[in-house]
């Protein structure tokens, strides 16, 4: 089992939100991390820091678009 700090969780939607700078711009570890969360189930979306400061409505409006895109899933 595989633990990985993530920047915003959605259980319910199995949604992840990570907002980054530059220095991740081609991390090996980003990659890893992305492909272990995905394979469990998980969406990722990302985000640039600059996109979340200067674009907010439509960074919220993406996230938003993604929690449609999927109903959440339902507990039993």
């Amino acid at each position: 089992m595989s633990v990985y700090v993530v920047d915003f969780f959605c259980p319910d939607a199995k949604l992840v939100v990570e907002v980054d700078g530059g220095q991740h711009a081609e991390s090996a570890s980003d990659a890893a991390r992305t492909r272990w969360l995905e394979g469990h189930g998980y969406r990722v979306i990302r985000f640039w820091n600059n996109d979340v400061l200067a674009n907010t409505e439509g960074v919220l409006l993406a996230i938003l678009d993604a929690l449609r895109a999927r109903p959440p899933s339902r507990q039993r």
